[in-house]
């Protein structure tokens, strides 16, 4: 994923940020709605609550962030989260939930989700979140990082590949990570092929979700 030109990262940086909601409990819907109003840079653009209808309202909202409850009749937020990835695969989803257990994260993250966060967070908490998944593309809190470290057995990556990963899951390039890290692109390139082979990814962004599942890094 490409780092925006600076024209881009200008107008996007003071655009407000467009969200939609999706939660079965209209009162917790309400809560959100007023988090979102004290904050000049975020805007609420629509809710739904079922997984279908969050489905047709990304289609037609085609929101920057979607806070995303996973437990929901008719259907759930997981399996909207594949859904709304499959149709648009740049789609950014935080994925809300009363538990912290490790394989409801690793359901969300697997399933295209790009944040994660427990109902309960603080306020600052979700407009931050907000704010990193749409700026940064990535929002794994500490202690949710560290729970899923304590159940996931660590691989072994060495301190060169875990830092052209963090740089990986920012959005950089090879020819950017090289600059940053100093090293040629094509040193680049043979760190980048050891992470995937290590983590038994297929790719960049399959090799990213991994390392945040099982908190080898977490970016916020």
């Amino acid at each position: 994923m490409a780092s925006p030109e600076p024209s881009s990262r200008r107008k996007s940086e003071t655009a407000p940020i467009r969200v939609i909601t999706i939660d079965d409990h209209p009162i917790y819907r309400d809560g959100l709605a007023a988090l979102l109003a004290i904050h000049e840079d975020l805007r609420l653009v629509g809710e739904a609550g079922d997984g279908i209808a969050a489905i047709n309202l990304f289609r037609s909202e085609k929101p920057d962030v979607t806070l995303m409850d996973l437990s929901m009749p008719t259907m759930g937020g997981v399996e909207a989260i594949s859904k709304i990835i499959g149709e648009f695969p740049s789609a950014r989803i935080i994925a809300l939930t009363t538990y912290g257990g490790d394989t409801d994260i690793h359901r969300a993250l697997e399933a295209g989700a790009r944040g994660y966060l427990l109902k309960d967070s603080v306020r600052h908490e979700v407009a931050d979140a907000i704010r990193t998944v749409h700026f940064r593309g990535w929002f794994i809190p500490d202690a949710v990082a560290r729970r899923l470290a304590e159940f996931v057995p660590r691989i072994e990556l060495t301190d060169r590949e875990i830092e052209v990963l963090e740089l990986m899951a920012k959005g950089l390039r090879n020819h950017e990570i090289a600059k940053v890290i100093c090293r040629t692109e094509a040193t680049v390139k043979v760190h980048v092929q050891h992470i995937l082979e290590k983590l038994g990814a297929g790719d960049r962004t399959e090799a990213v979700v991994i390392a945040l599942a099982r908190g080898i890094i977490h970016l916020n």
